[in-house]
């Protein structure tokens, strides 16, 4: 068990390393609960993330995973100050981008972009494929010449597999794959270094997830991309993220290299997650049926979280110390590379049965 010491420096601090491209640290984001009637009065709030830190390298992808209202997607809007959080930094190349205003943050764009989970909601049904990656780069003036924009917007066409005849179409004339390299072509129109990539192959058939993922791992490596991919299928985040992030009713619960979380998962909810993804082995899913992590329960309320670590309410390990302190991030190796939130982790033998 690491020293108390230790375990305070990683709940302030998460995984942190120096010259990180993205440094998240505490972040906070609430929603108000209001009354019901005319008069609708603020009775509480709902806790989407709290206190979540995280860094991203140049050039790396790290995947969120959690269940489905964790507050995943609410990081990942909250990073790039689409939802302002109440409290935290988040500090990209070195800048501070918490509490800055709209126009403050408008140049900042140009490096951050998003692509959304909802390929067709997402982009607007009026207008053409040619005008719907431009728009970004009619917003930031970074082609003022017509004809070096249209160039640009056959270049981001061709980087995304379509075709330079395809500018004149709408988007309801393609499939939910190509509609979603749509999308990432009018991310990557003012050549961002960091894209949040929220769910972005969850809305598409099994049978397009692979080459839309292939893309994004094909465009990192030509263009030197970070990602940020946020997404609940671990078969997929395994295949594309260097790291993973575990989230729990708004915290993160887990930190550490893919293959480290994946092989070797120190928190129970992390592995109940994993014990979830079916192998392609029938003899060897027969054979881990045993051993196989069921939750109990429904995820608590975020308005409402239990005290002390969230996840006690549905942990099999849970004991009164569980309710009564929240367990701090602290690291399974010296170098503090994998980290976790739990009072009696996976693999540690003063741990609960």
């Amino acid at each position: 068990m690491s020293s108390a010491p230790a375990e305070t420096t990683m709940a302030t601090t998460g995984d942190s390393r120096d010259g990180a491209l993205l440094q998240v640290r505490d972040l906070t984001t609430t929603f108000p609960v209001r009354s019901q009637g005319i008069v609708r009065r603020v009775v509480g709030k709902v806790e989407a993330v709290t206190e979540v830190s995280f860094d991203v390298d140049e050039g790396e992808t790290l995947g969120l995973v959690g269940e489905s209202g964790c507050g995943k997607s609410t990081t990942g809007r909250s990073i790039l100050q689409l939802v302002r959080p109440d409290s935290g930094s988040v500090r990209y190349a070195g800048r501070e981008l918490v509490g800055l205003s709209a126009a403050e943050m408008r140049p900042m764009r140009r490096d951050l972009a998003m692509v959304f989970q909802d390929p067709f909601g997402s982009l607007d049904p009026r207008l053409p494929v040619s005008e719907l990656i431009a728009e970004p780069l009619r917003i930031h003036k970074v082609y003022p010449d017509e004809s070096a924009l249209r160039a640009r917007v056959e270049e981001l066409l061709g980087l995304v597999g379509l075709k330079p005849e395809h500018r004149s179409r709408y988007s309801h004339e393609f499939s939910g794959g190509q509609r979603q390299r749509i999308g990432i072509a009018r991310a990557l129109a003012a050549n961002p270094r960091l894209i949040v990539l929220d769910e972005p192959v969850s809305a598409l058939d099994v049978s397009v997830q692979a080459g839309v993922v292939n893309l994004l791992e094909d465009l990192q490596e030509r263009l030197g991309l970070s990602y940020l991919f946020i997404a609940h299928d671990l078969s997929v985040v395994r295949h594309i993220s260097d790291r993973v992030a575990v989230m729990y009713l708004g915290k993160v619960v887990e930190v550490g290299a893919a293959a480290s979380v994946y092989d070797n998962p120190r928190h129970p909810y992390t592995r109940a997650l994993l014990s979830a993804v079916p192998l392609p082995d029938p003899a060897a899913e027969r054979r881990r049926r045993k051993s196989r992590v069921v939750l109990s329960g429904e995820i608590p309320s975020p308005a409402n979280p239990p005290s002390g670590c969230r996840f006690r309410t549905r942990c099999p390990k849970a004991q009164q110390r569980c309710a009564d302190e929240v367990p701090l991030l602290r690291a399974s190796d010296s170098a503090g590379r994998h980290t976790f939130a739990c009072h009696f982790p996976e693999g540690d033998p003063d741990s609960a049965a």
